[in-house]
């Protein structure tokens, strides 16, 4: 059975949001003990701590501190289990050879929050319903052990029912993020053909048997430089004036000014993130409703923001704020939900930005990045470059699915008359 996340806001009364915050310290606190544990037995005994045995631990440590002891067992088992993961991954990246980024000691203001293994231990779901009996309404309830009953809103797209739940607090707000199991993940797929080239300028060139159209670039982040560099100034110019006064530069005592200051910066980089996760689920979702077969080629972000040195940092900036891979991947995942056909073209052996979508030749000189229209030396044929690339992808999607070029798949059989009239490929829906 495929699981689904949905996150809801929670609405705390002050009362409850004291103990939301002391329930945060305690789960930091216990994290940041559990990890110099683990280094102490290291350094004693040159061997380290597993997760069972930092979980017997925990049991003394609950009988000795009863702040420990109030808290719910389970969630306080979630905690240790991630450390024990940071440290997985530390080992496997020492193993690859990548930089290993050892397990660090968690401030306040940066733990995330913390989790609940099953439904019912330690909190509960309460969903309302609508009109309808089996559908849930966007208000309902969550109970949470220590903290009692709090209103929430939000909804999932399918019901479920709740297995896991993950308590987040970021810029200011408290948020629930829970694990649905679903019998099925019901998403409407198209019948028409389509390929898109990402891109900055337009965010997508989509190319189908019937033209050209194109997806506009938000640019939510270019749009707020102004305001985040005003305000980032403000937090720095607040700490320096509090290093001043306080002669310390770590440790320097935070005013109420100064906290207002930072947390109105970050609330602003939530709103942006927010902004953009909701265009790229409502941008893929769109695509995936239209089509029923989608191409693009591979994108590699790490390659494309690699190198370029301060003369490529407002184009990396806008790269990492257009979150290719991001689109991507929900494009992909809403299409496997569907039953539609998806596919990412090799982009080394198609370069669909230099090949030309007419006579499929190369040109005799490679093109910049600066160069933005695509003008053939061999057959004349001139365009935009993005929609040049959307093109070529195309082209290579109708070869596809004619079975030019095998992949172990026969899309030829299921595709006629230039729709999926007839769908004998099933992609089951994955679980997460």
């Amino acid at each position: 059975m495929p699981n689904r996340k949905v996150t809801y806001r929670l609405y705390p009364n002050a009362e409850q949001e004291v103990r939301l915050q002391e329930t945060l310290g305690l789960h930091q606190r216990l994290y940041n003990t559990a990890l110099e544990e683990r280094i102490r037995v290291y350094k004693e005994t040159g061997k380290g701590l597993s997760f069972a045995d930092q979980c017997k631990v925990l049991t003394q440590w609950r009988k000795m501190v009863p702040a420990l002891a109030g808290l719910n067992a389970q969630s306080e088992q979630v905690t240790l289990k991630r450390l024990h993961l940071a440290f997985q991954h530390f080992f496997r990246r020492m193993k690859n050879g990548e930089t290993p980024g050892f397990p660090r000691f968690k401030n306040i203001h940066r733990y995330p929050g913390w989790g609940y293994k099953t439904h019912g231990d330690g909190w509960k779901l309460h969903p309302s319903r609508g009109t309808c009996s089996d559908q849930p309404s966007a208000h309902g309830k969550i109970y949470l052990q220590g903290v009692g009953l709090m209103p929430l809103r939000g909804k999932p797209r399918d019901a479920g029912e709740p297995v896991t739940c993950e308590i987040l607090h970021k810029a200011g707000k408290w948020y629930a993020s829970v694990t649905l199991e679903m019998e099925t993940v019901q998403r409407e797929r198209g019948t028409g053909m389509a390929a898109f080239d990402w891109g900055l300028t337009d965010f997508l060139t989509i190319a189908t048997p019937q033209g050209i159209e194109t997806v506009a670039n938000p640019r939510h982040l270019r749009n707020q430089l102004a305001e985040l560099k005003r305000l980032g100034q403000e937090v720095s110019r607040k700490i320096r004036m509090a290093q001043k006064l306080s002669g310390k530069q770590k440790g320097f005592p935070v005013s109420g000014n100064l906290r207002r200051a930072i947390q109105n910066l970050s609330r602003l980089h939530a709103k942006i993130a927010r902004q953009r996760k909701d265009f790229l689920h409502q941008t893929s979702a769109s695509l995936v409703e239209q089509f029923g077969a989608i191409c693009t080629e591979a994108l590699s972000t790490k390659n494309m923001v690699h190198k370029g040195g301060a003369h490529k940092k407002g184009l990396n900036r806008e790269i990492h704020a257009a979150a290719p891979a991001a689109f991507l991947k929900m494009t992909k995942t809403k299409a496997e939900e569907a039953g539609s056909w998806y596919e990412e073209a090799p982009t080394r052996e198609i370069k669909p930005t230099q090949r030309c979508h007419a006579c499929w030749k190369l040109p005799d000189e490679k093109k910049t990045l600066s160069n933005r229209e695509h003008q053939c030396p061999h057959c004349g044929v001139i365009c935009g470059r993005d929609e040049n690339a959307a093109l070529v992808l195309l082209r290579w999607l109708e070869m596809r699915l004619a079975g030019s070029s095998g992949s172990g798949r026969e899309p030829s059989e299921m595709w006629s008359g230039g729709s999926f009239a007839a769908m004998k490929h099933e992609t089951h829906a994955i679980a997460v």
